[in-house]
């Protein structure tokens, strides 16, 4: 292979993280993945938390602000949380790597939240709200993300199919009389569009911040 970067490493490092969780990355793995000897990749990275570091700012690069964004609060807030959205989607990882590190390490993320809590601050809340609205939008995030949509990386399509067949048949099944809600949205409450919920879980979270704005 050619010349061993710092981005081959962390992109292995998080395929490896999303197929088989955290554990499963090792410098001893990654060495061998890559082929190459252990210091190799030391010369990048000292150890795991360095590497868990470099796996968080690559991460966020993605949708760290520009300085130079002009744009209304509203719309560079909007970003930040689909942009955190997106990445605990794309990287079942993502979640265990952004907690693990220590986030005041990482320049992409004290970017974003920096960005955060300026956007917050200009919309007219405190600084005391303004730290909350910023630690908010990373929880937001995460639970939007978390929920159980996509079920688990481990269930085929078949099994996908069945939890939810049986999952929806019992909701179904329930007295029309004393639960007609249930019984009526069973399909979406079981499993409910991916692209809608993660939409419509932004647009909660944000109108909720837009309309304590309007009233400062």
């Amino acid at each position: 292979m050619g010349k061993l970067t710092a981005d081959a490493i962390v992109e292995r490092a998080l395929r490896i993280g999303d197929a088989e969780g955290l554990d499963a990355v090792t410098i001893r793995r990654l060495a061998t993945d890559l082929g190459v000897t252990p210091m190799a990749l030391y010369w990048h990275f000292k150890n795991k938390d360095r590497l868990l570091e470099g796996m968080a700012d690559h991460l966020v690069a993605g949708f760290a602000p520009a300085r130079d964004d002009e744009r209304p609060w509203q719309q560079r807030l909007r970003e930040v949380l689909t942009g955190l959205v997106r990445v605990l989607r794309t990287h079942p990882c993502a979640k265990s790597v952004l907690e693990q590190v220590d986030q005041s390490a990482v320049p992409s993320f004290l970017a974003v939240w920096d960005d955060a809590l300026g956007l917050a601050r200009s919309a007219g809340f405190s600084v005391e709200e303004s730290c909350l609205i910023s630690k908010y939008l990373l929880q937001s995030a995460i639970s939007i993300a978390d929920a159980p949509v996509h079920f688990t990386a481990s269930n085929t399509p078949e099994e996908v199919a069945e939890l939810v067949r049986v999952k929806r048949l019992g909701l179904q099944s329930l007295p029309a009389a004393t639960y007609p809600n249930l019984v009526e949205m069973a399909g979406p409450l079981v499993q409910p569009d991916p692209e809608l919920y993660d939409t419509f879980g932004v647009d909660l979270v944000l109108a909720g911040i837009e309309a304590l704005a309007a009233r400062r």
